[in-house]
């Protein structure tokens, strides 16, 4: 079982920064993905960016240039972050943290970010 805590979010202006955590405990394996998908009413969910326990990232397009991942892990805990800048009104979305390992994958309670003046 693994439980995933979010942190962050919430409302921000146009071309203004955020800072996302993510910690997943519980049952944890040394070789693992951990990052952020969004999702809008309008859009299926896509990818914002992931880490692996290899520190190999991966950003989805919308956000390439603009956004930063990085994870740090203890014995019992996996923690990831996220820094985004010059935010746009289509950044607006519900951010959900997703931890995956051995072929199965969890997703954190999701967190608002609405990007508006």
């Amino acid at each position: 079982q693994v439980n995933i805590v979010q942190s962050g979010g919430g409302l921000v202006q146009p071309g203004g920064s955020l800072r996302l955590s993510c910690s997943a405990s519980g049952t944890l394996y040394s070789i693992y993905n951990i990052g952020w998908y969004r999702q809008t009413p309008e859009k299926h969910r896509e990818l914002v960016a992931t880490i692996s326990s290899a520190n190999n990232t991966s950003y989805g397009d919308s956000v390439k240039g603009r956004c930063t991942i990085s994870g740090d892990h203890a014995k019992t805990t996996v923690t990831a972050y996220l820094e985004m800048n010059s935010l746009k009104v289509g950044d607006t979305a519900i951010y959900y943290c997703y931890y995956i390992a051995q072929g199965t994958g969890h997703w954190g309670p999701g967190s608002q970010v609405t990007v508006s003046s």
